[in-house]
């Protein structure tokens, strides 16, 4: 399980950069008047932050793999699908929107 929270880590700290470009846009947009949205991600995507920035959302799953290495085994498997979809959703919204900010 050690090899799969470092990896989980490994992964954030790239969610994270990427997170910081893409705040930069953000910040670029709605300086220039664009950009008008309230959150990145609905209440719906099980997200507890609420940002139109995406730093906060790489901080939260930060948070919650450091918190991983503290449960017993058994509340690590249970608490896994859910982080992991998580880091997917995240990843995948950085990708399209970097893409999208690119045209």
């Amino acid at each position: 399980m050690q090899t799969l929270i470092k990896t989980l880590g490994e992964n954030i700290q790239i969610i994270y950069r990427k997170a910081i470009d893409a705040d930069q846009i953000i910040t670029q947009l709605q300086n220039s008047g664009k950009g008008k949205f309230s959150a990145v991600f609905p209440e719906t995507a099980g997200f507890e932050t609420k940002s139109k920035f995406f730093k906060p959302y790489a901080e939260e799953l930060a948070k919650e793999v450091v918190e991983l290495n503290e449960q017993p085994e058994q509340a690590l498997q249970a608490a896994l699908p859910a982080l992991v979809a998580k880091i997917e959703l995240l990843l995948k919204t950085l990708a399209n929107f970097n893409q999208a900010a690119k045209k």
